[in-house]
Protein backbone atom coordinates (compact mmCIF):
# COMPACT_ATOMS: atom_id res chain seq x y z
CA UNK A 1 0.00 0.00 0.00
CA UNK A 2 1.20 2.99 -1.15
CA UNK A 3 1.97 5.43 2.23
CA UNK A 4 -0.81 8.38 2.83
CA UNK A 5 0.00 11.87 3.14
CA UNK A 6 -2.21 14.52 4.06
CA UNK A 7 -1.93 18.30 3.34
CA UNK A 8 -3.60 21.26 5.19
CA UNK A 9 -4.85 24.16 3.39
CA UNK A 10 -5.01 24.05 -0.85
CA UNK A 11 -3.35 27.44 -1.08
CA UNK A 12 -0.02 27.90 -3.24
CA UNK A 13 2.24 26.64 -0.49
CA UNK A 14 0.34 23.82 0.18
CA UNK A 15 -0.71 22.78 -3.69
CA UNK A 16 2.86 23.13 -4.54
CA UNK A 17 3.69 20.44 -1.64
CA UNK A 18 1.45 18.31 -3.75
CA UNK A 19 2.89 18.78 -6.78
CA UNK A 20 6.40 17.55 -5.65
CA UNK A 21 4.78 14.37 -3.90
CA UNK A 22 2.24 13.79 -6.80
CA UNK A 23 5.49 12.91 -9.20
CA UNK A 24 6.14 9.61 -6.52
CA UNK A 25 3.57 6.97 -5.58
CA UNK A 26 1.91 8.28 -2.65
CA UNK A 27 -1.90 8.49 -1.65
CA UNK A 28 -1.78 12.84 -1.61
CA UNK A 29 -5.03 14.03 0.11
CA UNK A 30 -5.12 17.90 -0.01
CA UNK A 31 -7.67 19.12 2.56
CA UNK A 32 -9.39 22.66 2.36
CA UNK A 33 -12.02 24.08 4.74
CA UNK A 34 -13.30 26.43 2.18
CA UNK A 35 -15.40 25.01 -0.81
CA UNK A 36 -12.80 25.54 -3.13
CA UNK A 37 -9.31 26.29 -3.42
CA UNK A 38 -6.93 29.14 -2.72
CA UNK A 39 -9.66 31.49 -2.19
CA UNK A 40 -6.60 34.13 -1.01
CA UNK A 41 -4.63 33.81 -3.92
CA UNK A 42 -7.94 34.59 -6.00
CA UNK A 43 -8.21 37.62 -4.29
CA UNK A 44 -4.77 38.82 -4.77
CA UNK A 45 -5.21 38.13 -8.75
CA UNK A 46 -7.94 39.88 -9.03
CA UNK A 47 -6.80 43.66 -10.01
CA UNK A 48 -3.71 41.54 -11.66
CA UNK A 49 -1.59 38.97 -10.51
CA UNK A 50 1.71 39.96 -9.97
CA UNK A 51 3.46 36.32 -8.94
CA UNK A 52 7.15 37.22 -8.87
CA UNK A 53 9.23 39.60 -9.13
CA UNK A 54 12.52 39.71 -11.90
CA UNK A 55 14.97 42.13 -10.21
CA UNK A 56 18.69 40.14 -9.39
CA UNK A 57 18.31 37.36 -7.21
CA UNK A 58 20.42 38.76 -4.59
CA UNK A 59 18.47 41.80 -4.56
CA UNK A 60 15.18 39.92 -4.42
CA UNK A 61 16.97 37.86 -1.41
CA UNK A 62 17.14 40.77 1.17
CA UNK A 63 13.54 41.62 0.50
CA UNK A 64 12.80 39.08 3.09
CA UNK A 65 13.34 39.53 7.59
CA UNK A 66 14.76 36.27 7.18
CA UNK A 67 16.50 36.33 4.29
CA UNK A 68 19.62 33.65 5.08
CA UNK A 69 16.84 31.11 6.13
CA UNK A 70 15.25 31.25 2.91
CA UNK A 71 17.76 32.40 0.36
CA UNK A 72 18.22 28.59 -1.03
CA UNK A 73 14.96 27.94 -2.09
CA UNK A 74 14.33 31.23 -3.59
CA UNK A 75 17.21 30.87 -5.60
CA UNK A 76 15.95 27.35 -6.59
CA UNK A 77 12.63 28.53 -7.67
CA UNK A 78 12.91 31.96 -8.57
CA UNK A 79 11.13 34.17 -10.92
CA UNK A 80 12.35 32.12 -13.89
CA UNK A 81 11.83 29.05 -12.39
CA UNK A 82 7.77 30.15 -12.14
CA UNK A 83 7.75 31.47 -15.29
CA UNK A 84 8.86 28.16 -16.88
CA UNK A 85 6.02 26.52 -14.35
CA UNK A 86 3.42 28.60 -15.24
CA UNK A 87 4.13 27.71 -19.15
CA UNK A 88 4.05 24.32 -18.97
CA UNK A 89 0.58 24.78 -17.69
CA UNK A 90 0.17 27.05 -20.66
CA UNK A 91 0.12 30.24 -19.01
CA UNK A 92 2.31 32.64 -20.74
CA UNK A 93 4.03 35.48 -18.67
CA UNK A 94 5.52 38.88 -19.49
CA UNK A 95 7.95 41.35 -16.90
CA UNK A 96 6.49 44.68 -16.95
CA UNK A 97 7.90 47.78 -16.31
CA UNK A 98 8.20 47.24 -12.50
CA UNK A 99 10.14 44.27 -13.27
CA UNK A 100 6.87 42.53 -11.89
CA UNK A 101 6.43 39.05 -13.43
CA UNK A 102 2.63 38.99 -14.53
CA UNK A 103 0.73 36.46 -16.56
CA UNK A 104 -0.26 37.93 -19.94
CA UNK A 105 -4.12 37.30 -19.17
CA UNK A 106 -3.33 38.69 -15.36
CA UNK A 107 -6.44 36.73 -14.25
CA UNK A 108 -5.45 34.03 -11.34
CA UNK A 109 -8.24 31.98 -12.38
CA UNK A 110 -6.74 30.49 -14.87
CA UNK A 111 -3.84 29.51 -13.89
CA UNK A 112 -5.59 27.78 -10.92
CA UNK A 113 -7.46 25.94 -12.57
CA UNK A 114 -5.42 24.32 -14.70
CA UNK A 115 -3.15 23.87 -12.05
CA UNK A 116 -5.71 21.96 -9.97
CA UNK A 117 -6.64 19.99 -13.44
CA UNK A 118 -2.73 18.54 -13.67
CA UNK A 119 -2.51 17.86 -9.94
CA UNK A 120 -6.09 16.19 -10.03
CA UNK A 121 -4.91 13.77 -12.95
CA UNK A 122 -1.70 13.39 -11.64
CA UNK A 123 -3.87 11.27 -8.43
CA UNK A 124 -4.28 14.10 -6.01
CA UNK A 125 -7.86 13.88 -4.41
CA UNK A 126 -8.87 17.33 -3.37
CA UNK A 127 -11.29 17.38 -0.19
CA UNK A 128 -13.13 20.50 0.40
CA UNK A 129 -15.23 21.86 3.37
CA UNK A 130 -12.92 19.80 5.44
CA UNK A 131 -11.72 21.62 8.52
CA UNK A 132 -8.70 19.54 10.77
CA UNK A 133 -9.57 19.73 14.00
CA UNK A 134 -5.97 18.70 15.32
CA UNK A 135 -3.05 17.14 14.44
CA UNK A 136 -1.14 15.02 16.90
CA UNK A 137 0.55 12.21 14.27
CA UNK A 138 0.00 9.81 12.83
CA UNK A 139 -3.97 11.17 13.73
CA UNK A 140 -5.41 13.71 12.00
CA UNK A 141 -8.82 14.84 13.36
CA UNK A 142 -10.74 16.20 11.11
CA UNK A 143 -14.67 17.66 10.62
CA UNK A 144 -16.82 17.53 7.47
CA UNK A 145 -18.49 20.63 7.20
CA UNK A 146 -21.30 19.44 4.72
CA UNK A 147 -22.44 16.40 7.08
CA UNK A 148 -21.17 17.81 10.30
CA UNK A 149 -19.46 14.38 10.77
CA UNK A 150 -16.37 14.38 12.98
CA UNK A 151 -13.66 11.73 12.36
CA UNK A 152 -10.16 10.85 12.51
CA UNK A 153 -7.56 9.41 9.98
CA UNK A 154 -3.21 8.20 9.95
CA UNK A 155 -1.53 9.20 7.53
CA UNK A 156 2.65 8.81 7.32
CA UNK A 157 3.32 12.08 7.01
CA UNK A 158 1.68 15.55 7.22
CA UNK A 159 2.12 18.76 5.49
CA UNK A 160 0.80 21.93 6.92
CA UNK A 161 0.35 24.76 4.61
CA UNK A 162 -2.37 27.07 6.85
CA UNK A 163 -1.60 30.12 6.49
CA UNK A 164 -1.36 33.04 9.04
CA UNK A 165 -4.47 34.99 9.84
CA UNK A 166 -4.72 37.83 7.74
CA UNK A 167 -8.02 37.86 5.38
CA UNK A 168 -9.42 35.39 7.97
CA UNK A 169 -12.54 35.22 5.98
CA UNK A 170 -10.33 33.65 2.80
CA UNK A 171 -9.29 30.38 5.16
CA UNK A 172 -6.65 31.61 7.02
CA UNK A 173 -7.78 31.60 10.43
CA UNK A 174 -4.51 30.70 12.45
CA UNK A 175 -6.88 27.86 14.34
CA UNK A 176 -3.56 25.52 13.73
CA UNK A 177 -1.82 27.18 16.46
CA UNK A 178 -3.74 25.14 18.71
CA UNK A 179 -2.12 22.35 17.63
CA UNK A 180 1.53 22.86 18.67
CA UNK A 181 3.10 24.79 21.85
CA UNK A 182 3.41 28.00 22.02
CA UNK A 183 7.22 28.69 22.47
CA UNK A 184 6.84 26.84 18.59
CA UNK A 185 5.20 30.57 17.32
CA UNK A 186 6.86 33.76 17.06
CA UNK A 187 3.49 35.83 18.00
CA UNK A 188 1.76 37.33 14.75
CA UNK A 189 1.54 40.73 13.34
CA UNK A 190 -0.05 42.69 10.51
CA UNK A 191 2.58 43.49 7.83
CA UNK A 192 1.47 44.89 4.33
CA UNK A 193 -1.07 46.72 6.27
CA UNK A 194 -2.01 50.70 6.36
CA UNK A 195 -0.97 52.80 9.46
CA UNK A 196 -3.30 54.14 11.23
CA UNK A 197 -3.12 58.48 12.47
CA UNK A 198 -4.92 60.47 14.87
CA UNK A 199 -6.12 63.32 12.12
CA UNK A 200 -8.23 66.07 12.81
CA UNK A 201 -11.56 67.05 10.99
CA UNK A 202 -9.67 69.66 9.02
CA UNK A 203 -7.74 66.47 6.94
CA UNK A 204 -11.24 64.98 5.68
CA UNK A 205 -11.41 66.96 2.90
CA UNK A 206 -8.21 64.94 1.53
CA UNK A 207 -9.43 61.83 2.51
CA UNK A 208 -9.21 59.34 -0.63
CA UNK A 209 -6.46 61.16 -2.36
CA UNK A 210 -2.65 60.18 -3.17
CA UNK A 211 0.18 62.19 -2.01
CA UNK A 212 1.93 61.87 -5.30
CA UNK A 213 5.64 61.10 -5.43
CA UNK A 214 7.40 61.38 -2.24
CA UNK A 215 9.84 59.67 -0.39
CA UNK A 216 9.10 57.93 3.00
CA UNK A 217 11.42 56.46 5.29
CA UNK A 218 11.58 55.21 9.23
CA UNK A 219 14.12 54.51 11.49
CA UNK A 220 17.22 53.49 9.90
CA UNK A 221 15.05 52.42 6.88
CA UNK A 222 15.99 53.26 3.31
CA UNK A 223 14.30 55.62 1.51
CA UNK A 224 11.35 54.33 -1.09
CA UNK A 225 9.83 56.51 -3.43
CA UNK A 226 6.18 56.13 -4.81
CA UNK A 227 2.43 57.49 -3.85
CA UNK A 228 0.64 56.72 -0.76
CA UNK A 229 -2.87 57.00 -0.69
CA UNK A 230 -4.61 59.66 2.93
CA UNK A 231 -7.48 57.99 4.63
CA UNK A 232 -9.52 58.38 7.22
CA UNK A 233 -7.43 56.26 9.46
CA UNK A 234 -3.77 57.53 8.36
CA UNK A 235 -1.32 56.18 5.43
CA UNK A 236 -2.19 53.22 2.92
CA UNK A 237 0.03 51.84 -0.41
CA UNK A 238 2.94 49.78 -1.11
CA UNK A 239 5.15 52.17 0.05
CA UNK A 240 3.94 52.38 3.64
CA UNK A 241 4.38 48.68 3.51
CA UNK A 242 8.33 48.42 2.59
CA UNK A 243 8.81 50.03 5.95
CA UNK A 244 6.32 47.84 7.89
CA UNK A 245 9.44 46.16 8.93
CA UNK A 246 11.63 48.93 10.55
CA UNK A 247 8.22 50.28 12.25
CA UNK A 248 7.64 46.89 13.68
CA UNK A 249 11.29 47.03 15.05
CA UNK A 250 10.85 50.56 16.38
CA UNK A 251 7.62 49.30 18.27
CA UNK A 252 9.53 45.82 19.81
CA UNK A 253 12.22 48.69 21.02
CA UNK A 254 9.49 50.92 22.96
CA UNK A 255 10.28 53.51 20.56
CA UNK A 256 7.71 55.82 19.34
CA UNK A 257 6.43 54.75 15.83
CA UNK A 258 7.15 57.44 13.56
CA UNK A 259 7.29 57.83 9.47
CA UNK A 260 9.18 60.35 7.68
CA UNK A 261 8.20 62.16 4.09
CA UNK A 262 10.10 64.03 1.52
CA UNK A 263 6.89 65.47 -0.02
CA UNK A 264 8.89 67.27 -2.28
CA UNK A 265 11.79 64.80 -3.40
CA UNK A 266 12.74 66.68 -6.93
CA UNK A 267 13.81 69.76 -5.08
CA UNK A 268 16.20 70.94 -2.67
CA UNK A 269 15.91 72.29 0.45
CA UNK A 270 17.88 75.72 -0.42
CA UNK A 271 15.59 75.50 -4.24
CA UNK A 272 11.83 75.33 -2.08
CA UNK A 273 13.15 77.90 0.34
CA UNK A 274 13.18 80.43 -2.26
CA UNK A 275 9.88 79.11 -3.89
CA UNK A 276 8.44 79.59 -0.23
CA UNK A 277 8.97 82.88 -0.07
CA UNK A 278 6.16 84.94 0.91
CA UNK A 279 4.15 87.87 -1.24
CA UNK A 280 2.08 90.70 -0.63
CA UNK A 281 0.75 89.54 -4.51
CA UNK A 282 -0.29 86.13 -3.62
CA UNK A 283 -1.94 84.17 -0.78
CA UNK A 284 0.03 81.58 1.45
CA UNK A 285 -2.06 78.79 -0.29
CA UNK A 286 -1.18 80.28 -4.06
CA UNK A 287 2.48 80.46 -2.85
CA UNK A 288 2.66 77.12 -1.53
CA UNK A 289 0.90 75.65 -4.60
CA UNK A 290 3.38 77.26 -6.75
CA UNK A 291 6.31 75.85 -4.76
CA UNK A 292 4.69 71.99 -6.04
CA UNK A 293 2.42 71.68 -2.62
CA UNK A 294 -1.25 70.24 -4.28
CA UNK A 295 -4.21 70.11 -1.86
CA UNK A 296 -3.36 66.85 -0.57
CA UNK A 297 0.00 67.80 0.35
CA UNK A 298 -0.53 71.52 1.47
CA UNK A 299 -3.42 70.09 3.92
CA UNK A 300 -0.77 67.96 5.48
CA UNK A 301 1.71 70.48 6.04
CA UNK A 302 -1.11 72.40 7.77
CA UNK A 303 -1.89 69.24 9.74
CA UNK A 304 1.66 68.48 11.13
CA UNK A 305 3.75 71.58 10.85
CA UNK A 306 3.74 74.45 13.48
CA UNK A 307 1.61 77.36 12.14
CA UNK A 308 3.98 79.83 13.08
CA UNK A 309 6.98 78.33 10.61
CA UNK A 310 4.31 78.31 7.42
CA UNK A 311 5.74 82.52 7.02
CA UNK A 312 9.57 80.87 7.81
CA UNK A 313 10.95 79.63 4.62
CA UNK A 314 14.06 77.57 5.47
CA UNK A 315 12.16 76.26 8.28
CA UNK A 316 9.07 74.97 6.52
CA UNK A 317 11.68 74.17 3.49
CA UNK A 318 13.15 72.10 6.38
CA UNK A 319 10.12 70.64 7.27
CA UNK A 320 8.69 69.47 3.73
CA UNK A 321 11.95 67.75 3.01
CA UNK A 322 11.52 66.04 6.41
CA UNK A 323 7.59 65.62 7.55
CA UNK A 324 7.93 63.77 11.14
CA UNK A 325 4.17 61.76 11.21
CA UNK A 326 3.77 60.19 14.57
CA UNK A 327 1.92 56.71 14.25
CA UNK A 328 -0.38 55.09 16.63
CA UNK A 329 -0.10 51.77 14.90
CA UNK A 330 -0.89 49.42 12.22
CA UNK A 331 -4.45 48.24 11.14
CA UNK A 332 -6.26 45.11 12.32
CA UNK A 333 -4.21 42.35 11.60
CA UNK A 334 -7.53 40.98 9.81
CA UNK A 335 -6.93 43.94 7.28
CA UNK A 336 -3.48 43.20 6.28
CA UNK A 337 -2.27 41.51 3.18
CA UNK A 338 0.15 39.19 5.41
CA UNK A 339 1.38 38.73 8.95
CA UNK A 340 5.22 38.94 10.03
CA UNK A 341 5.72 36.29 12.41
CA UNK A 342 4.82 31.83 12.37
CA UNK A 343 6.37 28.97 13.23
CA UNK A 344 10.06 29.64 14.65
CA UNK A 345 12.81 28.80 12.49
CA UNK A 346 14.86 26.90 15.51
CA UNK A 347 11.63 24.91 15.70
CA UNK A 348 12.06 23.11 11.85
CA UNK A 349 14.60 21.03 10.36
CA UNK A 350 16.81 22.53 7.20
CA UNK A 351 13.73 20.55 5.35
CA UNK A 352 10.76 22.30 7.02
CA UNK A 353 10.28 19.04 9.50
CA UNK A 354 8.89 19.93 12.83
CA UNK A 355 11.46 19.45 15.62
CA UNK A 356 8.45 18.45 17.99
CA UNK A 357 6.33 16.13 15.16
CA UNK A 358 9.27 14.01 12.50
CA UNK A 359 6.14 13.34 10.30
CA UNK A 360 4.89 16.88 10.12
CA UNK A 361 6.36 19.64 7.73
CA UNK A 362 5.35 23.07 7.58
CA UNK A 363 5.64 25.29 4.61
CA UNK A 364 3.95 28.91 3.41
CA UNK A 365 2.96 32.03 5.81
CA UNK A 366 2.16 29.88 8.27
CA UNK A 367 6.35 30.39 9.00
CA UNK A 368 8.01 32.97 10.85
CA UNK A 369 9.19 34.68 7.58
CA UNK A 370 8.07 38.53 6.13
CA UNK A 371 8.34 40.56 2.46
CA UNK A 372 6.69 43.09 1.49
CA UNK A 373 4.00 43.02 -1.90
CA UNK A 374 5.89 42.75 -5.43
CA UNK A 375 5.52 38.83 -6.08
CA UNK A 376 8.05 38.06 -3.28
CA UNK A 377 5.07 37.18 -0.67
CA UNK A 378 4.01 34.79 -3.45
CA UNK A 379 7.27 33.59 -4.59
CA UNK A 380 8.01 32.11 -1.13
CA UNK A 381 5.20 30.64 -0.87
CA UNK A 382 5.56 28.59 -3.71
CA UNK A 383 9.74 27.61 -2.72
CA UNK A 384 8.32 26.43 0.51
CA UNK A 385 5.60 24.23 -0.63
CA UNK A 386 8.16 22.73 -2.73
CA UNK A 387 10.63 22.27 0.06
CA UNK A 388 8.16 21.15 2.20
CA UNK A 389 6.74 18.44 -0.19
CA UNK A 390 11.05 17.68 -0.67
CA UNK A 391 11.55 17.44 3.03
CA UNK A 392 8.49 14.48 2.99
CA UNK A 393 9.31 12.57 0.49
CA UNK A 394 12.91 12.84 2.18
CA UNK A 395 11.64 11.54 5.46
CA UNK A 396 9.69 8.94 4.03
CA UNK A 397 12.39 7.61 1.76
CA UNK A 398 14.41 7.26 4.67
CA UNK A 399 16.46 4.45 5.75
Amino acid sequence: MNKRIAIIGAGPAGLMAAEVLSQYEYDVHVYEQKPSAARKFLMAGKTGLNISHAEPAEQFIQRYDQSDWLAPWIRQWDAVWIQHWMKGLGISSYIGSSSRVFPIEMKAAPLLRAWLKRLSENGVKFHYRHQVLNVQPPAVQFRNLLQDIVFEEHFDAVIMACGAVSWSQLGSDGAWQSWLNAEEIEPFQASNAGVEIAWSKFMQPVFGQPLKRVEAWAGDSAKSAGDIVISHYGLESGLIYKQGRELRHLAKQQQPMALYLDLLPDQSVEQLAAKLQPSKKQSLSNVWRKAGLDAAKANLVRELVDKTLWTQPEALAGQIKSLKIALSGFRPIEEAISCAGGIKREMLTEQLQLKSHPSVFCAGEMLDWDAPTGGYLLTACFATGRAAGEGAHHFLTAP
